[in-house]
């Protein structure tokens, strides 16, 4: 398996999920299965390189073409819908395998009083 950088350091690669070369830049997207603290998400990796965002896809609000979802932050990284079910297939079955109720806190605001 590939050395991966800049991970959190609760952060484990335990498979690839998908792999290409994007269009645009010609650079090497994986998009992994990790375990991050006490479940499994999905993780982005540009030429190696962990890139933080959401730990399963979301959708897009106004939909490109085929893309239909996206992961990561900068840059978003577009998926079809295909690629999204792939992925959410995965990390949601690993997790049922190990009966993790998983949480996906990314994004989320928090109210300061």
């Amino acid at each position: 398996m590939s050395i991966y950088l800049d991970m959190p350091a609760d952060m484990e690669v335990r498979e690839v999920i998908l792999e290409r070369v994007l269009q645009n830049t010609g650079a090497l997207l994986e998009i992994c299965v990790v375990r991050h603290g006490n479940q499994y998400e999905a993780a982005v990796f540009m030429e190696h390189k962990y890139k933080p965002g959401p730990p399963l896809p979301r959708p897009l609000e106004s939909p490109a073409g085929e893309k239909t979802h996206w992961m990561g932050v900068r840059p978003k990284i577009g998926l079809t819908t295909e690629e999204a079910d792939q992925i959410t297939y995965e990390v949601q079955g690993v997790n049922a395998l190990y009966r993790i109720q998983m949480r996906d806190n990314w994004g989320a605001t928090l109210d300061v009083i």
